[in-house]
């Protein structure tokens, strides 16, 4: 059920969700935490909010949307509540602020919020420079942003860590679960020898390809070199070099990877880039400072950019080429390990 309000104010929408939980019953109770959505009207604001839904069935919640619109308008607020089907095990409440008052968000998110309650604010596009420091996101305990989807992700990762405060993340860093879940756990089989370097090879503008390669510095304590891909989606290889043989993650089609190390048979794994809701409905899961994404973000100016790393695919190419008449070539000699 969807319904509208327009040119209301703050009281007359807790009015209105009062009245709506006498009629409805439990369909306004139970509610963990409030989500506070940042957007400018006109942006993908019915994705974000079907993200939300999606991730409320995970953490039952109030979710604010404050999408800011025009500021040479009169000043005006416009109100729509959403609950039922079209707000999946949430209630919505849609805030679009005009004119002057699109300046104060904070200020008419503060009434609607759920008592005793954590908040967490999310900028699905762009934020602000510093989110701790922005109004809403000083209301916040977490506050959630996602540097792929602003205009360029990797100055965005630059000033998520010149701007960093205990309670943000990054979706970008979500998105590193299951590569990190999969190098750790190759690494607890033997051989247990020291890892002596690290490469990660990703999109141009992958920030999720900067953060594992930080992620891998900080933790192994080796400057890991980060490259870019000629082919691929988001984060393409990593290798992980010790004195035994080199441990490989590739993952050319952004879908499945192949886990690769000596002494074990390759193996597909499970690699598919996440959805916007997975990655809410796990940040939604702490409410604590994510320690590790801290030192992560420290850790991106030890790590060494490199050339577009193009030699994986070249000894078989060339050896392709080189067979002529029905004889093989013979194979030739070179540093960079199969990925797959």
């Amino acid at each position: 059920m969807i319904i509208d309000l327009p040119s209301t104010t703050t009281s007359q929408i807790n009015s209105r969700l009062v009245r709506l939980r006498d009629e409805g019953g439990a369909t306004t109770l139970g509610r963990v935490l409030t989500l506070v959505i940042v957007t400018e009207d006109g942006q993908r604001t019915d994705a974000a909010i079907d993200a939300a839904n999606d991730a409320s069935r995970e953490h039952p919640c109030r979710v604010i949307v404050v999408a800011r619109g025009a500021r040479q308008a009169a000043p005006r607020l416009d109100a729509q509540i959403r609950v039922g089907g079209d707000a999946g095990a949430s209630e919505v409440v849609v805030l679009r602020l005009y004119g002057e008052l699109a300046k104060e968000g904070a200020s008419c998110v503060m009434p609607l919020l759920l008592p005793d309650t954590p908040v967490v604010a999310w900028w699905p596009f762009d934020a602000p420079v510093s989110p701790s420091k922005d109004p809403i996101g000083q209301l916040a305990q977490r506050r959630i942003t996602d540097a792929a989807a602003e205009k360029n992700p990797i100055k965005a990762l630059e000033s998520r860590r010149a701007h960093y405060a205990p309670g943000d993340t990054d979706l970008a860093w979500t998105r590193l679960t299951l590569w990190r879940a999969m190098l750790a756990a190759s690494l607890d089989l033997p051989p247990y020898e020291k890892i002596t370097e690290a490469e990660v090879t990703g999109e141009a503008d992958s920030p999720s390809t900067d953060l594992l390669a930080a992620w891998l510095t900080d933790r192994l304590k080796v400057p890991a070199k980060r490259f870019k891909a000629t082919s691929g989606e988001g984060i393409v290889h990593v290798r992980l070099g010790r004195p035994s043989g080199d441990v490989e993650l590739h993952r050319p089609d952004g879908k499945v990877g192949t886990l690769s190390q000596p002494g074990q048979p390759s193996r597909r794994v499970a690699l598919q880039r996440r959805s916007i809701r997975d990655c809410l409905a796990e940040e939604l899961r702490r409410l604590d400072p994510d320690e590790v994404y801290a030192a992560a973000l420290k850790s991106l100016s030890k790590v060494a950019k490199g050339r577009p790393a193009t030699a994986k695919a070249e000894p078989a190419e060339a050896a392709s080429a080189e067979s002529t008449n029905g004889k093989a070539a013979a194979p030739k000699k070179s540093k960079a390990k199969a990925s797959s």
